[in-house]
């Protein structure tokens, strides 16, 4: 063996000393931890939000594939540019237009997922300690976004009708009186995730009257607006705020998730900083998926193919809201979500989602502790429930065993009570 090789072969040791700072808050949501156990077949997963895409037609979508690269190859495989494609910037304008908004498309920063550009968002706004705050429950991968650039995530209580204003003005009072920096309010205003609560038209007015006053910039992540199943989603809050309001949207769930499309729609002002973050990070967004989408919004009826996905989810969503009706114990509540993909469950304190989670599993269940929608270790008593992926005859059966589960987990929590 020569010497070459020998250094070759020997590992560093202790290399987590020689990690950045930031790596220590690099950790894997409980939702990626629980994907070993949710996906085997015999589990009913109600724990992940992948898109069912039952409901689009795949021959429609290779013949599509096949004519953008038989006619558009050269170019579909190419690097293209780092703002993204210029004609589905123009497509992504029109998309938005149902919500209200009016947007250019020089405007438009295209990213790899919604999920990049919250990434490239907190890039530029946040330095350690300062403070984001978000509604409370939160979406998981916002969570780990933020604490990944060090900031201080402070939840703000949300009901039945998504972020409560006093709460908001509550917060940001405390918040100030510490004397720390508020960089954004982040917020999924649609069919919240992971509560489903959809946040009235009103209050959304009121939101951006309060974070306006107080010089705060509010970050409106929407997968889900077009999702609505029995009236559309009130306007966007960017529709009614466009220098206030960075809007992120997707394609993830109203085309497909694979093709990791999304896009922000920033002021003037942050539009290039968006743009060198993502180049410097990624170069460019896939210039084929890019296309590929564009192709789809071009030549097919893809509100159609949106109204199939509620129609879809729809049904699901009733057969979760029947099954907890007829299962689940007195005790529990729930929401009862108007559209997107999430049922958010709430046990009696004493009950610990996380801790029942292996009794759930022999029952052949899977769903989120709530504890993975907040940053400060809250939620222990809840649940996100997930209707979008499994079918309404699987959904029954496992709302069925589950509800058996949390009813014997309560009466063995009350009688240790009793006793005591």
């Amino acid at each position: 063996m020569t010497d070459v090789t020998r250094f070759h072969t020997h590992a560093p040791e202790n290399l987590d000393e020689r990690f950045a700072r930031r790596a220590s808050g690099m950790q894997a949501s409980e939702i990626r931890s629980l994907f070993a156990v949710a996906s085997r077949p015999e589990i009913v997963s109600l724990a992940g939000g992948m898109p069912n895409l039952s409901a689009l037609p795949m021959e429609m979508m290779a013949g599509l594939i096949g004519k953008l690269i038989a006619e558009h190859g050269q170019e579909a495989l190419q690097y293209g540019s780092g703002q993204g494609h210029p004609k589905l910037r123009e497509q992504i304008c029109d998309v938005m237009a149902l919500e209200g908004i009016r947007a250019n498309p020089d405007d438009v920063v295209v990213t790899t997922g919604s999920q990049q550009a919250l990434d490239l968002i907190s890039r530029i706004f946040i330095d350690p300690g300062d403070v984001v705050l978000v509604e409370a429950p939160s979406y998981v991968g916002a969570l780990g976004t933020f604490k990944q650039y060090e900031a201080q995530v402070v939840h703000v209580e949300l009901d039945q009708d998504g972020i409560v204003s006093d709460s908001l003005r509550e917060a940001i009072k405390t918040i100030r009186f510490s004397g720390r920096k508020i960089k954004f309010l982040y917020l999924i205003p649609n069919y919240q995730n992971p509560a489903g609560v959809l946040l009235p038209a009103d209050r959304r007015t009121e939101i951006l009257e309060i974070c306006r006053k107080e010089k705060i910039m509010v970050v409106e992540d929407n997968p889900y607006g077009l999702l609505g199943f029995e009236r559309p989603s009130p306007n966007a809050m960017r529709a009614e705020d466009s220098e206030n309001v960075i809007y992120l949207g997707s394609f993830s769930k109203t085309i497909a998730p694979g093709l990791r499309v999304g896009w922000a729609l920033a002021p003037a002002a942050l539009r290039e900083k968006l743009v060198i973050a993502s180049e410097s990070s990624i170069l460019c967004p896939s210039n084929f998926t890019q296309m590929a989408i564009s192709s789809y919004l071009a030549d097919q009826p893809w509100r159609n193919q949106i109204t199939a996905f509620c129609k879809l989810y729809k049904v699901r969503r009733d057969a979760m809201l029947e099954s907890l009706d007829q299962y689940f114990p007195k005790g529990a509540t729930w929401t009862k979500p108007q559209g997107g993909f999430y049922v958010w469950v709430n046990l009696p304190p004493e009950i610990d989602t996380k801790a029942m989670m292996p009794k759930a599993i022999v029952a052949k269940v899977a769903y989120v502790p709530g504890t993975a929608f907040y940053a400060d270790g809250l939620g222990s008593w809840s649940m996100r429930l997930s209707y979008c992926h499994p079918t309404p005859e699987r959904i029954r059966e496992g709302i069925k065993s589950l509800g058996s589960v949390v009813e014997q987990e309560m009466e063995r929590r009350s009688g240790g009570i009793a006793l005591n």
